[in-house]
């Protein structure tokens, strides 16, 4: 979580004022269900890890003014939400927290580096977002975790992880961006689903909505584009991958601004609001499936902090600045 001065100068590069094709064929992603699970992996272990040729970083979103300032602070953002879940046909209390914070990440391995400093070129800064959800069904509970790493120039997402644990057992899923697509491997506790590793075409990708919102919302460009959906959409409900069309549209207002992406050949919508105004902070999100709620988020604290070093039990209380339930 450590982060350095090497990224103000990274940051402050000479950027074009342009808007970027955010939703044209730079971007790519897939996001897979557990149900398309069924090829088995024929890479071995030691082959997994061998690491992809660096794929270009090209600084194509103009940062808003205050983003060293509020991105390089050596803190990251914590916000907590208050969430309507749906499943199993009924809505469940549950509880989001998302934490974005800027890191030094390798362009090669797409991995935190250990060294910014001696990684060269090799080194470029992402603002990720871990987002944790949890909730009960009945007796058992839910826990969802999804992480997206993106450049802070704005290029394509070099990597998303996602995994879903309840009582039954759990999915794991991982999108690396190489030259020509992203490498999904996808590992599911169900027989008929099983193991996975595919290389995907190039799409836009919907699990890195939030982390553009961060970047520069102004960059989006709305109209009519090719998607993947959520991989906790395609997991949870059981769907194919696949891009799907949708269409991309921005409210914007004087305090507040809403996204909204609405899908034309499945019964899925998406509508995230945020802050007009930098830092851009996400206020809630609402998600429908079949015109019904499949999860809506409301804001309920936001605190920057270091909290990777606030681990002690003196901290605990903390979590309390976070009306933290779970």
């Amino acid at each position: 979580m450590r982060n350095n001065l090497l990224h103000s100068a990274y940051i402050t590069q000479n950027i074009p004022s342009m808007k970027i094709f955010l939703f044209t064929s730079l971007f790519a992603a897939v996001l897979f269900s557990s149900q398309n699970c069924t090829e088995k992996s024929e890479k071995s272990a030691s082959a997994l890890e061998k690491t992809a040729a660096p794929v270009s970083i090209t600084a194509v979103v103009p940062l808003p003014e205050g983003f060293n300032e509020y991105w390089y602070a050596g803190k990251a953002e914590l916000s907590t939400y208050d969430v309507a879940q749906e499943r199993y046909g009924e809505i469940r209390q549950a509880e989001q927290v998302n934490i974005f914070v800027t890191e030094d990440f390798s362009n090669r391995k797409q991995v935190k580096l250990d060294d910014a400093s001696a990684a060269g070129e090799d080194r470029v800064p992402v603002l990720k977002l871990n987002a944790v959800r949890r909730f009960h069904t009945g007796i058992y509970d839910y826990s969802i975790m999804q992480s997206v790493f993106t450049p802070v120039s704005g290029s394509p997402t070099l990597k998303t992880t996602t995994s879903v644990q309840d009582w039954c057992g759990q999915v794991f899923m991982q999108n690396n961006l190489e030259q020509n697509g992203y490498h999904l491997r996808g590992f599911s506790y169900f027989e008929s689903e099983g193991d996975q590793d595919l290389h995907l075409p190039i799409a836009q990708l919907e699990d890195d909505l939030w982390t553009r919102i961060r970047l520069n919302p102004t960059a989006l460009s709305p109209g009519k584009i090719s998607i993947f959906p959520s991989a906790i959409y395609t997991c949870l409900r059981h769907k194919s991958s696949g891009a799907q069309n949708a269409t991309l549209q921005i409210e914007r207002g004087e305090k507040e601004s809403i996204l909204k992406l609405v899908y034309s050949d499945i019964p899925r919508a998406l509508s995230i609001q945020f802050e007009t105004a930098f830092p851009y902070k996400i206020l809630g999100w609402e998600e429908t499936n079949e015109g019904k709620i499949a999860s809506k988020g409301t804001l309920k604290a936001v605190r920057k902090s270091a909290y990777w070093g606030e681990h002690d039990n003196i901290h605990a209380p903390l979590r309390d600045s976070l009306k933290l339930q779970f």
